[in-house]
Order: C-alpha cells, then sequence, then structure tokens
C-alpha cells in the first residue's frame, strides 16, 4: 500500500503544482473560500431557498452560463483564483470530488452570514457556522488521501489561502429588516457590531484550529449604496442611506483590532484586513461605468426585491453598470475589489499588506 508522502506527491502531480513558485505559475497549492452571495458559485442550486442565481438572466457572461454566481459573468472568488495562477475556477463544496478538493473548495452561500439566524426569512442557507463544519469534512476527507496522516494535511493546508468575506447578511437580511428580525430592536448599531465581531472572532479561531495559515478577511462596503437599499429606505439629500452605512462602518472599524489580536495571539498565522470601503471606486466614469443606481437585470418586481426576474432580460451596456442586480455588483467592480485585494493600490486598500503578499509566505 503507497505511504502518505506517496499519495501526496500523486497529488501533487495531478494537480500539476510545482511545489516551488515560479512566477507565472500557480502561487499557492490551494483556495479556500467562506462568504455570501457575492463568492457563492453554486451551494446554493440545490437548496429550499430564495436565494438563487442559477437561472437566466445570471450567468450572461460567464462561459458556462448561470452556474449559482450572483453576478453576470465573474465573482470575486473567480478574479482571485485567476490572480494567484489557478487554471480554473474552485469548485463549490456541493459538487467538490476527490483529489479536486486539494486545488481548494468555495464554500460560500448566497444570504449566508456571522450568525445562524441571518437570512432565514429567505430559506435554507449555509452559515459560517455550517461552512466551517463543511471545510471540517473536506479536510477529513482529504487526510483519508493521505492515508490519515492529519500532520501531512495540515502542512498542506497551512501553504493554503483561505478568503472569508462574511457580515453583508448580518445586516442586509437581518439588521435592517425589523419585521423580521428583533435585532435592531435589541442593539444599538456599535453594541450589535461588537456581537457579530465576537463571533465573528472566534470562528476565524477555529478555521485556524483546522489548519489555516494564510487568511484574507473582506470588510464591508458601502451596503447603504445598494439599489435594493436605496428603494427600501430612500434618501433625503444624499446619494446613499448614511444611517446604514454608519451602522456597518462600526463593524468594519472593529476588524483591524480584530486582526491584530488574531496575529498576536495565534502562533505561526497571517491574518490580513480587505478594506472594501477604501477599494469602492471614487470616480467610476474612469472605468467606464456611468450608471450607479439602476440594476443591469430585470427585476423579479421591485428592486427592494433585490433579484434578477427568471428569465428576464438585462442591459445591454453592462460595462457600464455598477449593480447587476439589487444587491450585487457586476462583473467589472468584481475585478476591481479581486485586483486591489490582491494587488493594492493604496495603502489603506489592505492591512497589513495584500493577498499577492500573503500567497509569498
Amino acid at each position: 500500500m503507497a505511504s502518505g508522502i506517496i499519495v501526496w506527491l500523486l497529488v501533487m502531480a495531478t494537480l500539476k503544482l510545482n511545489p516551488l513558485l515560479v512566477k507565472g505559475e500557480q502561487q499557492v497549492p490551494c483556495l479556500f473560500i467562506m462568504g455570501d452571495s457575492t463568492y457563492d458559485n453554486g451551494n446554493n442550486n440545490n437548496l429550499l431557498t430564495a436565494a438563487k442565481a442559477n437561472y437566466p438572466p445570471y450567468g450572461i457572461d460567464f462561459p458556462d452560463g448561470p452556474t449559482g454566481r450572483f453576478t453576470n459573468g465573474r465573482n470575486i472568488a473567480d478574479f482571485i483564483a485567476e490572480l494567484l495562477g489557478f487554471d480554473k475556477y474552485i469548485e463549490p463544496f456541493a459538487t467538490v470530488k476527490g483529489v479536486e478538493m486539494f486545488r481548494g473548495v468555495n464554500y460560500a452561500s448566497g444570504a449566508a452570514g456571522i450568525l445562524d439566524e441571518s437570512g432565514i426569512h429567505l430559506g435554507d442557507r449555509i452559515s459560517l457556522n455550517r461552512q466551517l463544519r463543511n471545510h471540517k469534512v473536506t479536510i477529513s476527507h482529504m487526510s483519508t488521501l493521505l492515508e490519515n496522516n492529519k500532520t501531512l494535511t495540515k502542512e498542506y493546508l497551512s501553504k493554503c489561502i483561505y478568503i472569508v468575506g462574511m457580515g453583508n447578511n448580518d445586516y442586509i437580511n437581518n439588521y435592517l429588516l425589523p419585521q423580521f428580525y428583533p435585532s435592531s430592536l435589541l442593539y444599538k448599531p456599535e453594541k450589535y457590531a461588537t456581537i457579530l465581531i465576537q463571533q465573528y472572532e472566534k470562528q476565524l479561531k477555529t478555521l485556524y484550529r483546522y489548519g489555516a495559515r494564510k487568511v484574507a478577511v473582506f470588510g464591508l462596503g458601502g451596503i447603504g449604496c445598494i439599489p435594493a437599499e436605496l428603494d427600501l429606505y430612500g434618501t433625503k439629500d444624499s446619494a446613499c442611506v448614511d444611517s446604514i452605512n454608519k451602522a456597518v462602518q462600526y463593524f468594519d472599524d472593529k476588524l483591524i483590532p480584530m486582526i491584530d489580536d488574531l496575529n498576536s495571539n495565534l502562533p505561526n498565522t497571517e491574518f490580513i484586513y480587505v478594506n472594501s470601503t477604501s477599494i469602492e471606486i471614487r470616480d467610476p466614469s474612469s472605468i467606464g461605468i456611468t450608471n450607479l443606481l439602476e440594476p443591469c437585470c430585470e427585476m423579479t418586481s421591485t428592486i427592494a426585491n433585490g433579484q434578477c426576474k427568471y428569465g428576464g432580460g438585462a442591459c445591454s451596456d453592462r460595462a457600464s453598470h455598477y449593480f447587476w442586480d439589487g444587491f450585487h455588483p457586476a462583473e467589472i467592480p468584481n475585478k476591481v475589489t479581486a485586483t486591489r485585494a490582491y494587488s493594492a493600490l493604496l495603502r489603506t486598500d489592505v492591512y497589513p499588506f495584500d493577498i499577492s503578499h500573503l500567497a509569498l509566505l
């Protein structure tokens, strides 16, 4: 029977990965993604949920058509995989099999949150706690393929990059919907942000215990500027719902101290923070985006509902629209976010360094 080392070499050969970093080649052995609909690429397809994107016009600009990505083309996770040199996108947990999981797994789920209850009014979703449990299942399968060599498995995982993007739905599909959730009645914005961060830090420590050593944590952007929230809340003299952005900022402001705490207390690890607010395009017209308010796809009923109409139409000038549907950016803003997370344009884009540097560690 082959030893764990021989199986390891077979895995490396199957993935066509040279352990020595060569410019232009795959920079890390695997990429794991945890997040919400911004990163989901098919995990919600077979769930009983209203949060689905496996129908047209979603995927209108993606080579495989509608796959469960909540945009017209590639999402942030896809672009990061490209930038890291992967020759194909990371498979969703729902469909990944066998040795392919050594390349990485995407666990992201539309409507998922840091809190288990976030998004429950939409139906089933895979919360961050469940995504962590799914990752534990993946690790068990990997260890089995390596003849139960847990040390070798953890050594492998320590070289991988983890992307974690959570928190949007703890606001959009929890705190900002008092008709479904009591959180905004129970907690002022700063207290709620503290509760989220306390839970989030515990979850990231769990990820560390499972073997993660290189982790990029994405912050939240201007939730008060997305079409669904503008339609639901309206604005006075401002372009965005300022009260929402202020509430979300309490959460973002706590992320760097959390990153510092994790790096100080967890040995041999590097957590980095990607500042989505800094990355948001200051002059969208400079890259051809001129429509910042209207979704590109035909909506189900109202913008506030957020989803594209099944089989509905889509605008022809997709490159000029920031938003694809009521909640999600189109492909070009996704590319900008991924590119600047990978290689920061401004010092404020990342902390303490970007994903390209994380890959080198």
